[in-house]
């Protein structure tokens, strides 16, 4: 079982060090996000984790400043939910930070029952896709003044089943969480895409990543019979320090050895679904996005 387990998860290394370098990762006082976190710091990152809850935040620094000897890490209070708690973290980082050469999109809910933002945003579509760009948005003045940076957009394969439904992108109409969860998923490609070509000539590059199945908390509302199938097939499902590979790999990997724009998973270059390579619908979701939040990209 357990060579067959290393077939499909291939392994992957890197010794780059990221010494002098600031990395922020959303989402990472837990899973992926803890074990991305983690990892830059032991290159020599100084690393920001942003989350949401800061008891749990706090905790996650100091197991990785435990673990990592001598880990230069530090939690910030961030809700992707609320956009003005978004504007605060901004707010922290351009006070207290020079200079921003990683931005880590991490964080997520998935397959959640109907809820909305804080602004009234359906949850998954305005934390996954809303909430992230609107960071990135207010972070991109200090990413292009530590250029070359590189903005990392954890998707899913979860992409492939996703359609953006302008019409009804809160799911007011018809809501259906997998459905939900795939569209958000699907904006985060598309998003990726539209800020590679707007930022590229600025020295910020940009690249989508799929973690693969990973055994970590977003799972949490997950009905019975998807978690008994999980259980069953669990030889399949990574460790959360199994799917940062791919996170880490564009963080770390040669600028020139990398597409910007690109969807990533187990650690190179792969397709996305037709619908995550459709210019137009990443265009028009780029202009909905900016009009919804009241932002103008210059």
């Amino acid at each position: 079982m357990q060579a067959f387990r290393s077939l499909i998860i291939p392994k992957w290394s890197s010794d780059v060090c990221l010494e002098g370098k600031t990395a922020i990762v959303t989402g990472a006082n837990t899973g992926i996000g803890k074990e991305t976190a983690k990892d830059l710091a032991g290159r020599g990152a100084r690393v920001i984790l942003a989350c949401r809850d800061m008891a749990k935040g706090e905790q996650a620094a100091r197991d990785i400043m435990r673990e990592v000897k001598g880990a230069k890490v530090v939690a910030r209070q961030l809700d992707l939910a609320d956009t003005k708690s978004i504007c605060l973290f901004a707010e922290n980082i351009y006070n207290t930070e020079k200079a921003l050469h990683y931005l880590i999109n991490n964080a997520g809910v998935a397959i959640c029952p109907y809820s909305i933002t804080v602004d009234g945003y359906e949850m998954q579509f305005g934390v996954n896709h809303l909430g992230h760009f609107f960071l990135t948005f207010l972070l991109l003045d200090l990413l292009k003044h530590s250029a070359p940076s590189r903005v990392i957009n954890v998707s899913s394969a979860a992409h492939a089943m996703g359609k953006i439904q302008f019409d009804d992108l809160n799911g007011e109409k018809d809501y259906h969480p997998v459905r939900a969860y795939a569209q958000s998923k699907l904006a985060n490609v598309l998003f990726t895409r539209e800020l590679a070509k707007r930022t590229e000539v600025l020295g910020v590059t940009a690249y989508s990543v799929d973690p693969g199945i990973v055994n970590t908390e977003i799972t949490r509302h997950m009905r019975r019979p998807l978690a008994d199938i999980a259980k069953a097939f669990s030889f399949l499902i990574k460790t959360p320090a199994e799917g940062a590979y791919t996170n880490i790999y564009c963080t770390v990997t040669p600028e020139n050895q990398l597409l910007t724009g690109g969807y990533y998973k187990d650690c190179a270059c792969a397709e996305s679904s037709w619908a995550g390579q459709d210019d137009g619908t990443a265009l028009k979701l780029w202009a909905v996005s900016c009009h919804l939040l009241g932002i103008r990209w210059r």
